[in-house]
């Protein structure tokens, strides 16, 4: 069976490049709309079973003309699909996203069936049949909160990416083997400001003081700083031409538990999803930026000629 469990999100990305993000009332032209592959929990499917892991998901999708792509997706990136259910009452999830001239994004959702993903549709899978989970927040709270504790009982680890930002609970701080916050979901979660190393540390050791076991915070640009008990460790970021920054923290993740899996020390798993990220960011789109394992071994092979 899979090695990964992922219960999330399934989006179509509408994605419009421009020079610039929209101000208020304000109209502008951009590139041609594509329309591409997305949502967390997919992403993170797919940046794992890209590093060669054995991955498996759970969610949802709409009874219309995105959703059957978005599955048929998965299933070529070699991703089981067995438990992702084809919604009749819901639209398939979309997120509009906007490029600046920076490779910077702007994402409004619109959650369709990732909204409808609940503690039910756990019913059927068989969480001892894998290794680690993967969870973010773009399905219903409730339905993390059951994966979770499902997954502990059941001897998994398992991993949160709180995003998209919202408050949690202490228990849900707890539970996950390894909370992985960006800096604007970090100063959502503690309600404290982020704008350089001390301040991300101090942070994520609140985060610690309510429960958390480990916490990796990734800083884009800045690579990722790990905060457990026993250390705190930034880990710098690999120095790329960035193009468009959308699902770099995806490819991070999935990395990153790839690693994991292959029982490497934390330091070089985060290492290793820092250079995932930073692959990804140096192309355009969602999935199709997500690199394969044989392009993080040259890409780190080239790092270490430098």
């Amino acid at each position: 069976m899979p090695d990964i469990l992922v219960i999330g999100s399934l989006n179509a990305d509408l994605v419009v490049r421009a020079a610039h993000f929209p101000g208020p009332g304000e109209t502008i032209s951009g590139e041609d709309l594509q329309i591409i592959p997305g949502g967390k929990g997919a992403n993170q499917a797919v940046a794992a079973a890209r590093q060669g892991t054995s991955v498996a998901m759970v969610g949802r999708v709409g009874n219309d003309s995105f959703g059957p792509g978005l599955i048929d997706n998965l299933k070529q990136n070699n991703v089981n699909t067995s438990h992702v259910q084809v919604d009749s009452k819901a639209a398939t999830g979309t997120a509009i996203i906007v490029l600046d001239a920076n490779g910077q994004n702007s994402i409004v959702l619109s959650p369709g069936g990732n909204g409808k993903v609940s503690p039910a549709d756990l019913d059927s899978v068989s969480f001892s049949d894998h290794k680690l989970l993967l969870l973010q927040l773009e399905i219903p709270v409730e339905t993390v909160f059951s994966a979770a504790r499902y997954a502990k009982a059941n001897g998994l680890r398992v991993l949160l990416n709180p995003a998209p930002a919202r408050s949690l609970p202490d228990e849900l701080i707890a539970l996950p083997d390894f909370l992985l916050p960006n800096e604007s979901e970090l100063s959502l979660l503690t309600d404290q400001p982020i704008h350089d190393l001390p301040s991300a540390e101090k942070a994520a050791k609140t985060l610690l003081g309510r429960g958390a076991q480990n916490v990796i915070v990734t800083l884009g640009a800045n690579g990722a700083l790990i905060v457990t008990k026993e250390m705190t460790k930034h880990v710098p970021a690999f120095e790329v031409e960035v193009v468009d920054t959308t699902a770099a923290g995806d490819a991070f993740i999935g990395g990153f538990a790839s690693a994991l899996l292959q029982n490497k020390l934390l330091e070089e798993a985060v290492r290793y999803g820092c250079a995932c990220g930073a692959l990804a960011a140096t192309k355009f789109g969602a999935q199709p930026s997500l690199p394969t394992r044989e392009a993080v071994a040259c890409f780190a092979g080239a790092q270490r000629d430098k």
